[in-house]
């Protein structure tokens, strides 16, 4: 009999990562999904074979890159990105105070936070933000809370906790969506892959050497689609870099993977993946 493949996501119920979730589902063979009370929860998880799959969000329009991803599948898991999608977000001011004047603390998860701070300092600007895990879990606080809350999360969070609309798209810039990968214990593709993500290191910080990296990807004609850097964490300074573009790096241009490992000190392919959006 084989074992149910499970999808772990953040929660609780009412997210954006559960919506993502199900329409995931709803296009591969997934046969449950699980809520988890963190990303970190989310990937080790998978790491430690708790669930089969999970999904994460990584980098939004707005606001940017979600650190605590990349830092984990760079630096304290074994995992491969087999897949990837984007969601459009609409955050909504929920709440059950009447009146606005009466909101003093507004809840979400940093980065909703973030995508909607121009909001929140026009309309709001003596209520206190507070980050939470995520943007249900602010919902279900407000739910649960004596009143003076409200939370910015998802119209689904809404009907699932019982709470007023009174902003149906707070977020500062129009067209906000945020990307989500799907991870597991093995080099894996739902979809032909068409797509791939690396981390690396350099050996030392000399002029030209980021240079000589980027030259790999234009000597094979490949398309970098994101570079960015994070600290390693060792010490100030000392960074990796993050690269997505658009080749197969375990397949038919593997052979750039082995050059960069001439360069480099470090090389992580984070994995070869088809997209879904």
């Amino acid at each position: 009999m084989s074992i149910p493949l499970v999808l772990g996501y953040l929660g609780p119920p009412g997210t954006f990562s559960e919506q993502a979730a199900h329409k995931f589902q709803s296009t591969y063979a997934i046969d449950a999904l699980k809520s988890l009370p963190s990303i970190p929860h989310v990937l080790l998880g998978v790491d430690k074979q708790e669930v089969g799959l999970g999904l994460v969000p990584v980098e939004n329009s707005i606001e940017g890159t979600v650190n605590v991803t990349l830092d984990m599948l760079a630096n304290e898991v074994n995992l491969f990105i087999q897949g990837e999608l984007v969601l459009e977000i609409k955050h909504c001011l929920l709440t059950l105070e009447g009146d606005k004047e009466k909101i003093r603390f507004i809840y979400s998860h940093p980065q909703a936070l973030a995508q909607c701070r121009r909001f929140l300092l026009d309309n709001f600007p003596n209520a206190s933000c507070i980050p939470m895990e995520s943007t249900a879990q602010a919902a279900l606080l407000v739910k649960e809370s004596a009143g003076g809350g409200a939370a910015l999360g998802s119209l689904s969070a809404a009907r699932e906790y019982g709470l007023d609309v009174k902003n149906s798209d707070a977020s500062d810039f129009p067209g906000n969506k945020t990307r989500f990968l799907v991870v597991g214990k093995k080099s894996f593709s739902f979809k032909t892959p068409e797509k791939s993500s690396l981390c690396l290191a350099v050996n030392e910080n000399i002029p030209g050497v980021l240079h000589e990296i980027l030259g790999e990807f234009a000597r094979e004609q490949i398309d970098l689609t994101k570079i960015e850097s994070r600290p390693t964490k060792r010490e100030l300074g000392d960074y990796l870099f993050f690269l997505d573009c658009r080749a197969d790096l375990l397949g038919e241009k593997k052979d750039v993977v082995e050059r960069l490992k001439k360069i480099c000190r470090f090389v992580k392919v984070l994995g070869c993946y088809g997209t879904d959006y």
